[in-house]
This record gives structure tokens, C-alpha cells and sequence, in this order.
């Protein structure tokens, strides 16, 4: 029908922070916040999402293979969102048979797009929002297109409070690492509020011990309604739930 909303995949947002909120160092530093267990949960959520999206921002300070390596199952299809497409050619993402697509605007120079695709790449261009960067609800309704019924989101923190800005995900899972930083990177930027009774809040939700972490999950209330269920992940790691 036209103008119909599209599809919308499953999002679960997934990062780790310190005790005082911090996904990185003030240098960008932050392989690895969280503890051994809690990136063995990690990658057994990536090998229950059909897809796995992060910011260009991520891909260019971490150079990032996000595939399942620490457990069993199968790579999930690897989205980058990059308005301007300023992935250098030579990251290791481009270096693995695993299909990765690149989401831009128009603003990205065709020249780009053509090198990326040429080095196996798929590029989709997409509608921008108004400070530039990708309308992330279509990029997800584009994914839904394709097939996609899940999608895991890593970073970064641009990418994670656009989306919970927008109630485009629909379950949030935190590992909290016990560090304090002090002066760095936040996971979550400005979403606009300034009264406690807009704070997002979740429902069934739940905490757990994973190693020497907590781990936080749970459901955003007035998330915009998932087109499919929520993937199973069976955890092989967490003990005490809370």
C-alpha cells in the first residue's frame, strides 16, 4: 500500500561500559571493557541476529571483523552505516568473504561506492536525516526487505542514541564491566529529556552475573512495534540471574 510503514526488524542494542557509564577511554580506547565471559554472550547474541550494525565512527577506531568466532553459528550479515562512505578501503571487514553492506546518502562520492563494490561490497543509498547522517528507519526497513528479521547493534554511541531517541530497538542488554574511567566516551548521548518521568524505561527486565560483569536486559517500552519476534539466544554464560 502505498505509503505504508515498512517492516521493521528486531533491533537489541548490545554494548559494555564501566561503572560510570563509559564504553571507551577519552582516547577512544575499549578493547575490552567487559570480561572474557561476557564476550563469549556477545558473540553468541551476534549468532542469533540475522545482521549486526554499526557506526563508521566504530569501524574506523576498531577496525572491527564482527563475526562469530567464540561460539558456535553462522556470521550474520555485517552493516555499516556511513553517510559519506569514509571506510578506508583496506579494513579488515573487506578482507573476509562474509557480505558486509555499506548504507550512505547521497552525499556519498560515487567514486567511493564504486571502489567499495569493487572490492565486494553492496552500498545502499538511503534517505538522510537532517544533520546528515543515515534515516536509520529505513535503512531498517530496507533490511527487512532483504529478508532480515533481526539486527544487532554494537556502536556506536552515535548509532545507539539515535536509535533509542527514535524507539527504533526494542531490547537493550548492558554489560556493566566493574572500572571506572572517569573522563570518556558516554554510551548514550542527549535523547531530548528533561523530566524524569520521559526517561526510557523496559519492561521484563533482568540482571545477571557473567564473569566478574552484570549484565542488564531488557524490553524498551513504546518502541516502535517489531515486524517479527525477538531471536532465541540460549546464554551458555550467565549464572545468578537477578
Amino acid at each position: 500500500m502505498r505509503g505504508a510503514t515498512p517492516d521493521l526488524p528486531w533491533v537489541t542494542i548490545k554494548y559494555a561500559q564501566t561503572l560510570d557509564g563509559r564504553i571507551a577511554t577519552r582516547s577512544g580506547e575499549s578493547q575490552w571493557i567487559s570480561s572474557a565471559d561476557s564476550l563469549v554472550y556477545a558473540h553468541e547474541l551476534r549468532a542469533s541476529h540475522d545482521a549486526i550494525l554499526v557506526g563508521v565512527g566504530t569501524v574506523l577506531r576498531d577496525n572491527p571483523r564482527l563475526t562469530v568466532r567464540l561460539v558456535e553459528g553462522a556470521n550474520p550479515l555485517r552493516v555499516i552505516a556511513d553517510s559519506t562512505l569514509r571506510t578506508p578501503l583496506e579494513i579488515t571487514l573487506l578482507e573476509m568473504a562474509s557480505e558486509v553492506i555499506f548504507a550512505a546518502t547521497t552525499a556519498a562520492d560515487p567514486a567511493r561506492r564504486a571502489a567499495l563494490e569493487a572490492r565486494g561490497a553492496q552500498v545502499l543509498v538511503l534517505p538522510a536525516q537532517a544533520d546528515g547522517r543515515v534515516d536509520l528507519q529505513a535503512l531498517l526497513g530496507a533490511l527487512a526487505a532483504r529478508g532480515i528479521r533481526s539486527v544487532l547493534v554494537e556502536g556506536g554511541a552515535e548509532v545507539i542514541t539515535a536509535l533509542l531517541r527514535a524507539r527504533l530497538a526494542h531490547r537493550l542488554v548492558v554489560c556493566v564491566a566493574p572500572k571506572v574511567l572517569g573522563r570518556g566516551v558516554e554510551g548514550v548521548g542527549d535523547l531530548g529529556i528533561v523530566r524524569l518521568d520521559e526517561a526510557l524505561t523496559f519492561r521484563d527486565a533482568r540482571f545477571w552475573l557473567c564473569g566478574a560483569d552484570v549484565l542488564f536486559e531488557g524490553d524498551l517500552e513504546g518502541a516502535l512495534p517489531p515486524s517479527f519476534p525477538a531471536p532465541r539466544t540460549a546464554p551458555s554464560v550467565l549464572t545468578n540471574e537477578r
